[in-house]
């Protein structure tokens, strides 16, 4: 009973605030088509034109710690290492799309982008089915991936292995002394259906037994941890809910 109270109560709070946006974008209409009319404005302002934005009226800007710390890391990372070609599988676009300002790019998606950019090239690449030879690909990186793959999130087959058989395939294509970056959520093991799994540190040391861990940073859940912790330990990964594992491995 407390929690639908709660619940309720939460509910009628956000429908204040949603009318007190409201008005305050009605105000605010009215009065900027005054200032309009009155300095003669180059382009006449409409009703029919509005587009309300309500919710952007705030102190600091919010981003998603996860996909901004993660993409930041791998990017100094491949300046740092300066790879004559850096191959991405499926990480997000963003990434691919600012690093190959300095980098040459291959990105690989079962679903390919349609993106057009000097140094970036765009193909289609099953995780589980890669299309390279072994031990092909000095520069790999597939980050925030592996934790969707047999889940049917994307339109794969349902799989309970399938993050693992997608694992097998990213060690097999690694050149020897290449660098790998893997990014995964870390913290209490779980499946959270059908969005993502979450992965013990302890378990993505197992899956890469093989590699070398260059590096370990961690994107903890809560902001006063840190933004991106360099160096994180096992303990901190171990505490978090839904935190973001950031590992540089190579190959030796």
């Amino acid at each position: 009973m407390t929690s639908i109270i709660k619940q309720t109560a939460k509910a009628s709070i956000n429908a204040v605030i949603g009318i007190m946006r409201w008005l305050k974008f009605l105000r605010d209409f009215a009065e900027f088509r005054r200032l309009a009319h009155t300095s003669k404005t180059r382009v006449a302002i409409f009703w029919r034109d509005r587009y309300p934005c309500l919710h952007d009226n705030v102190a600091s800007t919010g981003f998603d710690r996860h996909y901004v710390y993660h993409t930041a890391w791998a990017a100094r990372v491949i300046k740092q290492t300066k790879p004559q070609v850096h191959v991405d599988i499926s990480s997000s676009l963003y990434f691919s799309g600012i690093v190959s300002a300095f980098c040459p790019i291959r990105f690989y998606d079962v679903r390919p982008a349609h993106i057009v950019l000097p140094n970036l090239e765009s193909g289609a690449a099953d995780l589980q089915r890669l299309p390279f030879d072994d031990g092909s690909i000095k520069s790999l990186s597939c980050m925030h991936v592996i934790e969707h793959i047999g889940l049917g999130r994307y339109g794969d087959a349902l799989d309970p292995d399938g993050d693992l058989k997608a694992i097998s395939e990213l060690k097999r294509v690694l050149a020897p002394g290449a660098n790998f970056l893997f990014v995964a959520p870390i913290g209490r093991p779980r499946i959270a259906f059908n969005a993502h799994r979450i992965y013990a540190f302890e378990q993505i040391r197992e899956y890469f037994s093989e590699l070398e861990m260059h590096q370990f940073a961690l994107i903890p859940d809560k902001a006063e941890e840190g933004g991106l912790v360099y160096q994180a330990t096992r303990e901190m990964a171990d505490k978090q809910v839904y935190g973001c594992g950031c590992f540089w491995f190579r190959k030796t």
